[in-house]
């Protein structure tokens, strides 16, 4: 095989696989698009063994995660990219074996961090909770179980 054949038949198979929207073995995925192995999922594409994601692409063995892109082993991420083992993750990027992690960037196993900077539990989610309505996250996607103060 010529360097010219190989480049030739790369392009062919990429190009198929650009265009191709067929899911195999999903169960209940709602408008996705070349997804494997998944269930419950919406408006997703390129996931494998994702469970319960929405709007996200190229995430593999992650469950209910929204809005994110090339995550693995994750869950219950938001807006994040480039994320591996990691849960509760909002708008960060890069971070490794991470919880509740909010705006942080190339952390590795840090918890209750905003910024990259480290908070105590309470003082997190208080932060957090506003920092989700101010940039329009929307309360259904507040990452974590964060007290809710009574209504009277």
């Amino acid at each position: 095989m010529t360097r010219a054949e190989f480049e030739a038949e790369l392009r062919k198979l990429l190009q198929g696989h650009e265009t191709g929207t067929a899911n195999e073995r999903c169960v209940e995925c709602v408008a996705c698009e070349r997804c494997v192995d998944c269930t419950f999922c919406r408006g997703s594409k390129a996931l494998q063994r994702c469970h319960y994601c929405v709007d996200s692409q190229r995430c593999a063995d992650s469950t209910h995660c929204r809005g994110c892109r090339d995550l693995l082993k994750c869950s219950h991420c938001v807006a994040s990219e480039r994320c591996t083992q990691s849960s509760y993750l909002v708008r960060s990027v890069d971070c490794t074996g991470c919880t509740y992690c909010f705006g942080c960037v190339g952390l590795v196993r840090k918890d209750f961090h905003i910024l990259n900077q480290p908070y105590d539990r309470s003082t997190y989610f208080a932060l957090t909770s506003k920092l989700m309505r101010e940039l329009g996250l929307g309360a259904g996607a507040e990452p974590g179980p964060a007290p809710r103060a009574a209504h009277r």
